[in-house]
């Protein structure tokens, strides 16, 4: 198949539809014919499985009819379908990037941004709804070796709180490029302060050394 962009909705409806039925098969009636000549396709790329003569046998008694074309997923469809679910795209629709202010990371923030979200649910200041998500679907520009994201104000500020935590623990240049470029650093509260505290981050841009 050339037209790659035709693949997951392909794996998706025969995942949805082969898991419905119980026996993980998609039968020709729930097919379109060039459903089936795309699925066809896919089979010659390992993505699917299409039904022998004996597999076709044993559904048709299931169906109490006979049953002339049935495809599944493989194991590669499978994982195919895994992966594309989560792969970031890297064509973000306007409407998709307004929701959000765009972010570029360095390499080592977002590793460290990682390192923070893995934490999910240790912490005892929670991440902001939805960064977990941003993070793992973020978008990387090869070309210029940044991390392209797209969060919300309250994400940018959870974002700060993690940097913090990398540098009080190591390294204090990831939170001061953040601080430089997107002019948001992470400052504790007061003791007197609410616990958990909150991430609270200033609206004031640094000046880079």
């Amino acid at each position: 198949m050339r037209n790659w962009e035709k693949v997951l909705p392909v794996l998706e409806a025969l995942y949805e539809r082969g898991q419905a039925a119980g026996h993980g098969w998609t039968l020709d009636t729930e097919f379109l014919l060039l459903h089936q000549q795309h699925a066809g396709a896919l089979a010659s790329h390992g993505l699917v499985e299409l039904a022998g003569r004996e597999d076709r046998a044993e559904l048709s008694v299931l169906e109490g009819r006979p049953v002339r074309w049935a495809a599944r997923l493989t194991p590669h469809g499978r994982d195919a379908l895994t992966y594309g679910r989560l792969r970031p795209r890297a064509d973000r629709r306007p409407a998709e990037a307004a929701l959000g202010r765009a972010v570029e990371l360095i390499p080592s923030q977002m590793a460290a941004l990682r390192m923070f979200i893995s934490l999910t649910g240790q912490l005892q200041v929670p991440l902001a709804a939805g960064l977990a998500e941003q993070v793992r679907t973020a978008a990387c520009d090869h070309g210029i070796k940044r991390w392209r994201l797209h969060l919300t104000e309250d994400q940018i500020a959870s974002v700060a709180y993690g940097l913090w935590l990398h540098r009080i623990t190591g390294s204090a240049a990831e939170a001061s490029r953040f601080t430089r470029e997107y002019g948001v650093t992470y400052k504790p509260p007061s003791p007197e302060g609410p616990w958990p505290p909150h991430v609270q981050a200033s609206s004031e841009r640094t000046t880079a050394p």
